[in-house]
């Protein structure tokens, strides 16, 4: 085991941290090895009291920092509204009044770390690296009570504490535990705050181990807890309630803005998550990203997604075949098509300067023979599949895998055709995609497979409808198109879309662009106890948070905001695997 060390006092650099309260500044505990200050080391593992955790960490001469999402989850921390990307109010076991702690940020890596050095010293907590872990040992205090309450809004637990105690909330749907470094809690008293028929609380189990104290709550399916801390004197309070959002209003990093409140449409309030981003801000840029680099098939969280891809931040965005898991929309990258866009259905697209387009896309393209015949192509890089021919290049991936039953896949090298295999039922045969051309499936079009014979030499043309989507690098479809030049424009039908995807309330995801040449990247819940927004309710969400021009995502499930290491919208556990989504990346 590693010797300790002692970080940087409170004042030795100048991005030392901020602390404001009550409580003065204990002496510099003893923390790490006693190798220089200078020394950088990093990790993603922390481990508190023996609790392993998932959680990025770095060391900068002599500055610790962790991944705020970590802080938040695992610490119990409160992120405060903030206009600055390089520092964070924080408040913990304080008076909403007091001032608050502000600790000093930077990015690294997709995520943002929190300067925590000074508050470790004033709090007591002996810190030690070991390899790419961390160990934290924070003080356990003593549980001196537990009590609950019935509330207008849902039900209250308040945990008295003999000091401040680090904690973290693990959600399921219809079910929470907070995990409480904390001792003395004695099962034989949970019977005194047992739940009653009716409440949003419907059943609590306190359960001490030998580091912390866990309680567990089971909930109703429209209720989830919000956890918060008090001092004067120390107290852990669980509130579980329908209208569970706490608004924020938080400046992550330069050109990119967290914020989160309910919005009222239809009389209805909808807790609204979204990304202000701005693409022009230097440092900052927007790209697809999707599950596999190598292939443009597979699904994924989008958690996993975007760390893959090492973004920041990223949203969910076009649909796909959940039983093939093929994309069914454009996905342009770099200039680049991944795959193209079908049915006429809305995307976006924006290029490095901050110019942004969003309107309906169609791709007309089309096959030449050398001897003057010309077929157009259903589809491209998709599967959405029907008579026709499907062009399939070497971003589907390595290899294709027939889609319909009796295709015939057309092999072409260097614009040549050199191969025809017909093929059985669908999913029986697959052939490789040559690096140097392309595969054409053909279904049920037996006049090309007459013209289509090796040895003809072949030329490919294609147009984007309207023509300016052309002249951008990145594209992304949804659909329906939502707003454009400030008017709602909803028209699901057109664009091809059942009459009960039209009609439905749901968990939403959508884009669009301010007058400002801000995007929004928003995501929208339930409303309390109720139901999800409908397609003109999003629509006037849209309006409100200020959009010029919007556009719907995939929705329902797939609905999912990621900001540096966590999902902002909801439990991890009910996303959905997701084919694509639009990523934001940062340099530091």
């Amino acid at each position: 085991m590693a010797a300790l060390m002692t970080l940087l006092p409170a004042g030795a650099q100048a991005d030392s941290s901020t602390l404001a309260g009550s409580l003065p500044l204990k002496p510099s505990v003893e923390l790490l090895s006693q190798a220089p200050a200078a020394a950088n080391q990093q990790g993603n593992q922390v481990v508190v009291n023996g609790q392993p955790l998932a959680l990025p960490w770095r060391l900068r001469a002599g500055r610790l920092g962790l991944a705020d999402f970590g802080l938040l989850q695992d610490f119990g921390f409160e992120l405060l509204d903030s206009a600055s990307p390089s520092t964070q109010p924080v408040r913990w076991f304080s008076d909403t009044g007091a001032a608050p702690i502000v600790l000093n940020s930077w990015l690294e890596g997709g995520y943002r770390f929190l300067d925590i050095t000074d508050l470790a010293q004033r709090y007591g907590w002996q810190i030690q690296p070991s390899g790419a872990s961390l160990r934290i040992s924070v003080p356990v205090v003593q549980i001196q009570g537990i009590r609950r309450s019935r509330q207008d809004w849902g039900d209250r637990i308040v945990v008295d504490l003999s000091g401040p105690a680090t904690w973290g909330v693990r959600e399921s749907e219809g079910e929470f535990t907070v995990i409480l470094d904390a001792l003395g809690a004695n099962p034989a008293n949970v019977s005194a705050i047992a739940t009653q028929p009716g409440n949003l609380l419907t059943a609590l189990q306190v359960t001490p181990t030998a580091n912390n104290t866990q309680i567990r709550g089971t909930i109703d399916r429209t209720a989830r807890p919000r956890v918060s801390t008090l001092t004067g004197p120390p107290r852990l309070v669980i509130d579980v309630r329908r209208d569970d959002l706490a608004p924020r209003n938080i400046t992550w990093a330069p050109g990119l803005r967290w914020q989160q409140q309910y919005l009222t449409v239809s009389g209805r309030a909808f807790p609204v998550y979204w990304l202000e981003v701005d693409p022009r801000q230097a440092g900052l840029s927007l790209r697809p990203i999707w599950t596999d680099p190598v292939t443009a098939t597979g699904t994924a969280p989008l958690i996993t997604t975007a760390q893959r891809w090492q973004a920041a931040a990223a949203i969910n965005a076009g649909f796909f075949n959940r039983n093939n898991q093929y994309p069914l929309g454009a996905i342009r990258r770099d200039g680049q098509w991944i795959s193209g866009p079908i049915l006429g259905r809305g995307a976006i697209a924006w290029d490095t300067a901050g110019n942004v387009l969003i309107d309906r896309l169609a791709l007309n393209q089309t096959i030449a023979t050398d001897r003057g015949q010309q077929f157009p192509l259903q589809t491209f890089n998709s599967g959405y599949v029907g008579a026709g021919i499907g062009l399939y290049t070497p971003s589907w991936g390595p290899t294709y895998t027939s889609i319909l039953d009796n295709e015939v896949l057309v092999t072409v090298v260097n614009d040549q055709v050199v191969s025809q295999q017909p093929t059985g039922a669908s999913g029986s045969t697959t052939i490789a995609i040559p690096a140097n051309g392309y595969l054409l499936a053909v279904r049920a079009n037996p006049t090309a497979l007459t013209a289509l014979v090796p040895g003809v030499r072949l030329s490919r043309q294609d147009q984007t409808l309207p023509a300016d989507f052309g002249n951008y690098p990145q594209i992304v479809a949804g659909g329906p198109l939502l707003v454009k030049n400030r008017t709602i424009v909803l028209n699901a039908a057109a664009e091809g879309f059942s009459e009960s995807f039209a009609t439905q309330a749901a968990v939403r995801s959508a884009i669009g662009v301010t007058d400002r040449g801000t995007l929004l990247l928003v995501t929208l819940h339930f409303s309390p106890g109720g139901r999800g927004a409908t397609l003109p309710e999003m629509a006037q969400i849209m309006q409100q948070l200020g959009s010029v021009h919007a556009l719907n995502l995939d929705g329902g499930s797939s609905s999912s905001l990621y900001l540096g290491g966590q999902l902002l919208n909801r439990i991890p556990r009910t996303a959905a695997r997701v084919h694509n989504g639009i990523g934001i990346f940062l340099q530091p």
